[in-house]
């Protein structure tokens, strides 16, 4: 089987997490400031805070923006159910902005139709979550510019995109958003096993982060409502959770850092090469990359210009062969808690039509040749 996506452990990344289990702290030890600094380092951010997956992140960064009950939060209906469900923990309700029909980010254009609309009908959202889909960073500098004119916050959602550029600057700087959140699961750039950061450069939101992963206990005598002077003395101050990174995953985190770079190189040239492959085939419309931004190529999608029937074929000889093909995402309105609010057109449009290909840094010449060998033998038999 070849995945649609895998990991790479090295000798390096295993002694590293040795290491670490053969010290006195694999939770609550220097390993996970250190990966913290390393990224503000990488990223040119001021504060890091690392947690146990994307989807804590996501939590503890709408609760450091007061996101709460009769508040509003809009993402992409393109993109893991997450990116939503981090307001419906809050209290809060989610509706969506549509994306554009070449590249599957966020729609500019539809979002400043939708808070023209929610502008006069007093339901402005309070945070807006952009998704760096595919690794493609969305157009932030025009949708910070209109969180200036209507007044909601941003969390760039970039789960798909450590590593990636734009306007030739790393996307996790913070420049046009509130917070950016990436993710650490196997499948996704680099790895902790599981893992996730919440990235910001405001200290007080770093500092509630901080807090809420962590219980919501301090031992900050300043930040207590009762000061005892004991040295085991710790307090509660907010209702929190157990959202800690451990020590063994921000080792792994750390050494396979080392090799984000060659990583992304790697992906860039997969994806060129699997364009060149495309690039005849009138069926196919591999997803556009937009001037001003380096993807970190995540996935490799392909939408099919013959729609439902055509995906479903595919998908299932390119199953049967035992290519491990996948499809990102079904829309996040199609699910039972967003279903009341209706089909989103352009995004109803991609998920018919759009497939994963395998696309992971280890992957084999042969086992490239392998997936798009299956491909064109599929249009040799069924031209478009």
């Amino acid at each position: 089987m070849i995945p649609y996506g895998k990991q790479d452990i090295t000798e390096e990344d295993i002694e590293a997490v040795v290491k670490v289990m053969r010290s006195d702290f694999l939770t609550q030890g220097p390993a996970v400031p250190a990966f913290e600094q390393k990224l503000c380092n990488y990223t040119g951010a001021k504060h890091v805070v690392a947690v146990n997956s994307c989807t804590s992140a996501l939590h503890i960064a709408c609760l450091a923006l007061d996101l709460g009950p009769g508040d509003i939060l809009w993402t992409s209906p393109i993109t893991f159910v997450a990116s939503a469900n981090c307001a419906l923990y809050c209290g809060a309700t989610v509706d969506f902005v549509d994306i554009e029909p070449n590249t599957a980010l966020m729609s500019v254009e539809e979002l400043e139709k939708k808070l023209i609309k929610a502008e006069k009908d007093g339901v402005l959202p309070k945070i807006v979550i952009p998704i760096h889909f595919a690794g493609q960073p969305c157009d932030m500098q025009e949708i910070h510019a209109l969180s200036q004119q209507y007044g909601f916050k941003i969390i760039e959602d970039a789960a798909h995109a450590i590593g990636a550029k734009y306007q030739n600057e790393p996307v996790g700087n913070c420049r046009y958003s509130d917070i950016t959140v990436f993710s650490f699961h196997p499948v996704k750039i680099i790895t902790t096993g599981e893992g996730g950061v919440a990235i910001t450069n405001n200290l007080l939101y770093a500092e509630k982060m901080e807090l809420l992963r962590n219980h919501g206990i301090t031992r900050d005598s300043t930040k207590m409502h009762k000061k005892l002077d004991a040295p085991w003395y710790y307090e509660q101050i907010a209702l929190g959770f157990n959202y800690r990174m451990t020590d063994i995953q921000a080792a792994l985190g750390s050494s396979q850092l080392n090799r984000l770079d060659k990583y992304v190189v790697r992906r860039t040239e997969i994806s060129k090469w699997y364009d060149e492959q495309f690039q005849n085939i009138s069926g196919i419309d591999p997803l556009a990359q937009k001037l001003n931004r380096d993807s970190a190529h995540h996935l490799y999608v392909i939408r099919l210009k013959e729609g439902e029937k055509m995906r479903n074929e595919l998908y299932n000889k390119l199953c049967e062969n035992d290519i491990g093909v996948n499809l990102h995402y079904i829309p996040v309105y199609k699910q039972m808690h967003y279903n009341h609010l209706g089909v989103f057109k352009r995004s109803e449009l991609y998920y018919q039509r759009a497939i994963s290909l395998p696309i992971f840094p280890t992957i084999s010449t042969i086992e490239l040749n392998t997936v798009v060998g299956n491909i064109l033998n599929y249009f040799d038999l069924n031209p478009a």
